[in-house]
């Protein structure tokens, strides 16, 4: 990390004043595997704390695990309770279906080329270039993807080089194009920057 911010201070004089601002920036790696896929699919597009909260009762209604097997078998009125929508379930259980069925390996998305890796998590229906992408930054830590879909990536981005507006996905890829090969390290300090001086508290990544 602290490489990498070096790098970014030195390629792009903006982000300098956007490090000092931003405070720590933490890592925040999961381990990889369907779990970790899965705690991504439930954070799509609802806060922190919602999140947390339907992962701690996903886990509780899946026995204490959520491994591919108990994901599958899960009801739909335990669903609901747990606070799934019906996308969310079925994308939790396309996903669980995929690795169950050797069709997706998570321990070797971690390792193939992440164009690759992209590809084959967007072929199960429900996850989209965000899930994909931020899987490859959490699990898989690599340090050069960048999800330009996020929407605090580009509110950050808006609010720390004075834009006139937020930056759509397209402009924001372009825009991190720049960063190569530390995108994945500009991605964890424009959430960093923007859970401190736009939200004064933690953020997660939210997309697809």
């Amino acid at each position: 990390m602290s490489e990498g911010l070096a790098a970014l201070a030195a390629m792009d004089r903006r982000l300098g004043a956007v490090i000092e601002r931003a405070g720590p920036v933490p890592l925040r790696r999961r381990e990889p595997g369907y779990q970790g896929l899965a705690e991504i699919i439930v954070a799509q597009m609802v806060s922190k704390a919602s999140a947390s909260a339907i992962w701690q009762r996903l886990q509780d209604e899946a026995g204490g695990g959520c491994t591919p097997e108990a994901i599958a078998t899960l009801s739909d009125a335990q669903c609901r309770r747990i606070g799934l929508s019906r996308s969310k379930e079925a994308t939790l259980k396309a996903a669980a279906a995929a690795v169950l069925e050797g069709v997706v390996d998570p321990q070797a998305l971690c390792t193939m080329p992440a164009d690759r890796s992209i590809t084959v998590m967007t072929g199960i229906k429900g996850i989209g270039p965000w899930t994909a992408e931020v899987y490859l930054l959490f699990c898989a830590g690599h340090p050069d993807i960048f999800p330009a879909g996020d929407v605090a990536l580009q509110s950050a981005a808006a609010h720390a080089f004075e834009l006139d507006e937020r930056p759509d996905q397209k402009t924001l890829r372009e825009m991190a194009g720049d960063w190569q090969p530390w995108r994945g390290v500009a991605a964890r300090l424009l959430w960093a920057y923007y859970a401190t001086e736009m939200r004064r508290g933690d953020v997660s990544p939210t997309g697809d």
